[in-house]
């Protein structure tokens, strides 16, 4: 999912860093800093990024711009809300970039792509299923961390390729066939290990889930 530099036009990574500007001011404007005052909530924060940078490392691709690796959208909103969560995620993507994993110029529309849609999906989804179903534990863990990391994932894949075939980088057969069906089989894989941290932070650390209320769900007080 890592677009290197020269695959899109520079009037793409024009328009992508005026649009990445604008949202990074909103989301460290939005951002509940005073969160990370807290040692464990800060030290979570950190450890988060460092092992996200370890995980978009283990990609594969074959071809420029078609790479795959998991994301980590879903469990850094559902620790940290939407902002911090795009914060974080970019600097996973800063973090990748020093390595020589991802390129400068194309820094912007990377993080719009994967910080941006990850993000805004899971935060969106996280909000209906705040609206529309029961506030359940069995609800929270399969909705909140199976499920809208899945479709995360395949919400990013989709954007990815709509991109690549809009600049012309690619042809829309081709990705449909040989790499969009592929983020049908990492959105289970993301699912998967979403719905293990959801489940791990929801039974042992309760206080590091931006909206989890254990009282309700556990009956603590």
């Amino acid at each position: 999912m890592n677009l290197p530099d020269g695959l899109l036009g520079s009037g793409w990574l024009l328009l992508s860093w005026m649009v990445f500007v604008g949202v990074a001011l909103l989301a460290l404007r939005r951002a509940p800093w005073p969160v990370l005052a807290d040692g464990a909530r800060l030290n979570a924060f950190l450890a988060t990024i460092v092992a996200l940078i370890v995980l978009w490392h283990l990609q594969a691709g074959v071809k420029p711009g078609l790479s795959l690796h998991l994301l980590g959208a879903t469990v850094f909103t559902l620790c940290f809300g939407w902002a911090l969560a795009f914060i974080g995620l970019c600097l996973v993507l800063l973090g990748v970039g020093l390595n020589g994993f991802a390129g400068w110029q194309s820094f912007a529309i990377n993080a719009l792509l994967m910080a941006g849609v990850g993000v805004a999906v899971s935060h969106t989804l996280h909000r209906l299923v705040d609206r529309w179903l029961p506030r359940h534990m069995f609800v929270y863990i399969f909705c909140k961390g199976f499920f809208a990391a899945a479709l995360a994932v395949i919400a990013v894949g989709l954007a990815a390729c709509t991109l690549l075939v809009l600049a012309g980088t690619y042809d829309g057969d081709y990705l449909a066939a040989e790499y969009l069906p592929y983020f049908l089989l990492l959105g289970f894989s993301e699912a998967w290990l979403s719905g293990m941290m959801a489940t791990l932070f929801a039974v042992y650390r309760p206080d590091l889930l931006a909206d989890f209320d254990d009282v309700q769900f556990l009956g603590k007080k």
